[in-house]
């Protein structure tokens, strides 16, 4: 049975739903390594340690107001998108989403990837029907701007939500909101999670959600 006052379940896409951060951290280093010079192995850390955020806000933080910023996003942007789409949702997954749907839940996607991407992504798949799915588009990212709209749209308080996220960032967005995090593990380890915010609960796979959350 449903926990009491918990109805939404979001989900983080990249790294939590799907795997492709891997993918995602290669190409990021080697954008990295052509535009600015950097050491390969150096940059993919860095990309995986700024997770969470779009890729133009990394590199913001990488390298603050560097004019060669635009171009190398865009750069990503073009150069992730075979391996983005050579994924797709596992059975465990599938399952489940069903399984929490089941008990009562609604499920939403919440990715800073570009909309039309997840869009493309999630209708491509027969086995998995999200509630909402929501991406990046202006002015409108994962945290806060989900959050708000995932109120306005399904009626749910930001108490009722809890987002379940890979990486430090998507926790920091949560909690700052007023919504429950639970880390997903493979991105950042469990110490890692609880080094930044002490006492979050984490999963080592999506079908454990069943098991905490219901």
């Amino acid at each position: 049975m449903k926990v009491a006052g918990r109805q939404a379940i979001v989900l983080d896409f990249d790294g939590t739903l799907v795997d492709t951060m891997g993918g995602f951290a290669d190409v990021a280093a080697g954008v990295i390594h052509r535009r600015y010079g950097a050491d390969r192995d150096w940059a993919r850390r860095q990309y995986l340690q700024t997770s969470g955020i779009p890729f133009i806000q990394q590199l913001d933080v990488l390298f603050p107001s560097d004019p060669r910023n635009g171009e190398a996003a865009d750069e990503f942007e073009k150069g992730k998108l075979e391996g983005f789409f050579s994924e797709s949702f596992s059975k465990e997954t599938a399952q489940t989403v069903s399984r929490l749907q089941g008990e009562g839940f609604l499920v939403v996607v919440s990715s800073n990837n570009f909309q039309e991407l997840v869009d493309q992504f999630v209708k491509r798949s027969t086995d998995v029907d999200f509630d909402l799915v929501l991406g990046a588009r202006d002015n409108f990212f994962k945290g806060a701007d989900h959050f708000r709209h995932i109120h306005e749209t399904l009626g749910v308080g930001l108490e009722d939500m809890v987002f379940i996220g890979d990486s430090l960032k998507d926790a920091e967005r949560a909690l700052s909101s007023g919504v429950e995090f639970v880390g997903k593990l493979g991105t950042f380890t469990r110490r890692d999670f609880e080094r930044e915010f002490p006492g979050v609960r984490t999963v080592d796979t999506i079908s454990q959600l069943v098991e905490i959350l219901t």
